[in-house]
């Protein structure tokens, strides 16, 4: 029997401290009181959706225990990672490649500090995730580019691919240490291929270039599909690579602050430790565990299938509307995360002008392209009602409707 789970009941999210809906605005936004309480935000990653109750369930009772010291993480968390990870993603885990700390972003600062030294180039593949370019800087690293290559469909929409010359250019560099793979990628909402893997690796493993795989949104891909993981592709992959990877995207639990860092090399790990360690992010809360066990369930799967499902629908609910109503802006071709990827080069405006004056005129919130290292794009989270979504879409058709015939 399918499982029924609740995906339209819309939340008053507002007031909550959610840093989606209750974070001020951008610099140069004034909105009068009756304005802010009227915008509907589709900008950072983060679902309008009630985690699964198996998820809420299990917090219940640790709430109920009404004690919440220092936590240690018991042997049934790792259990549940390698578990679900081997049976679902046929990724074949042992307990000591898994080192736990508070999120993903967090990890990838703690790697980079614990594997590349300061002056190291970082290669990243934009447009990317703006907190690869920060965790980078902040650990006195060079950020270097391998640019995504754009691909146009005959649908209208677009698509990336992987530059694999530029990507060996910038391996090839001696100065160069790591390379930082979004997979699947955000925003270009690409779910990398076993081949297309590959062949980055192989570009990595020649030339010394340690692969670090943010596998963040690993569970949100169109449904019937499955993510590759970059460990699963080999010993020789896995050997060469570190994978972060949390529920905290695809259950939407990052407020529990949970994440894994999965490292074969003992030295490497050794290295990690420290870097955790010096960054102070070793010590976890009780619930990120709880929530982690719980959601890494078979009702935890149920509840996935159930999301990627209304996901898709609202990706198909922006395409037909974009297509009927601003056929000028190309949609990318989604195959995994939650975020719409939306090319708005026909306006010549800046991406963060774009993103102010919609929120200023429409009261809709979406994230300017060049915090992702390319402007003339927005991005737009479809996790979110479907009614609450259509009426963010009614907004920014307007909104980019009057912006086109200024």
């Amino acid at each position: 029997m399918k499982a029924s789970f609740d995906f339209e009941t819309p939340l008053d999210r507002r007031h909550s401290g959610s840093y989606k809906w209750d974070a001020d605005l951008p610099d140069g936004v004034v909105l009068t009181p009756a304005q802010r309480d009227r915008v509907i935000p589709l900008w950072v990653a983060d679902m309008d959706f009630q985690a699964a109750p198996c998820i809420l369930d299990a917090l219940q009772r640790r709430v109920e225990h009404g004690v919440f010291g220092y936590t240690r993480v018991p042997d049934s968390y790792y259990e549940s990672v390698i578990s679900w990870f081997g049976q679902r993603h046929g990724l074949a885990l042992q307990r000591d490649w898994i080192q736990y700390t508070t999120g993903v972003v967090p990890a990838l600062s703690a790697v980079i500090k614990a594997l590349a030294a300061p002056g190291e180039g970082v290669i990243v593949q934009t447009p990317v995730y703006n907190c690869f370019f920060s965790s980078i800087r902040n650990n006195g690293c060079r950020i270097v580019s391998a640019p995504l290559l754009r691909c146009d469909l005959p649908d209208g929409r677009f698509t990336y691919q992987m530059d694999f010359d530029a990507l060996e250019k910038a391996c090839a560099d001696p100065g160069n240490r790591i390379l930082l793979l979004c997979n699947p990628h955000n925003p270009a909402g690409r779910r990398w291929t076993a081949e297309e893997l590959r062949r980055a690796g192989d570009i990595a493993r020649r030339h010394n270039v340690i692969v670090i795989s943010d596998e963040i949104h690993c569970e949100i891909v169109a449904p019937g599909t499955a993510y590759t993981p970059y460990a699963s592709l080999g010993e020789a992959y896995r050997r060469d690579s570190v994978t972060l990877c949390s529920p905290s995207k695809s259950f939407n639990t990052a407020g529990l602050q949970i994440a894994n860092i999965i490292c074969e090399r003992p030295e490497w790990r050794e290295k990690i430790d420290k870097a955790i360690n010096i960054n102070e992010i070793c010590d976890v809360n009780p619930f990120g565990p709880v929530a982690l066990e719980a959601a890494y369930s078979e009702e935890g799967a149920r509840w996935l299938v159930a999301l990627n499902e209304v996901i898709w629908k609202n990706y198909e609910m922006l395409c037909a509307r974009f297509h009927s109503a601003l056929p000028e802006f190309p949609v990318a071709e989604l195959e995994a995360t939650y975020l719409a990827w939306i090319d708005t080069s026909v306006l010549p405006l800046p991406s963060e002008v774009i993103e102010a004056e919609l929120l200023r005129r429409e009261q809709v919130w979406v994230n300017a392209g060049l915090m992702y290292g390319a402007d003339g794009f927005i991005r737009i989270n479809l996790a979110c009602p479907s009614a609450r979504l259509q009426e963010g879409l009614d907004r920014v058709v307007v909104g980019l409707q009057r912006l086109l015939h200024v």
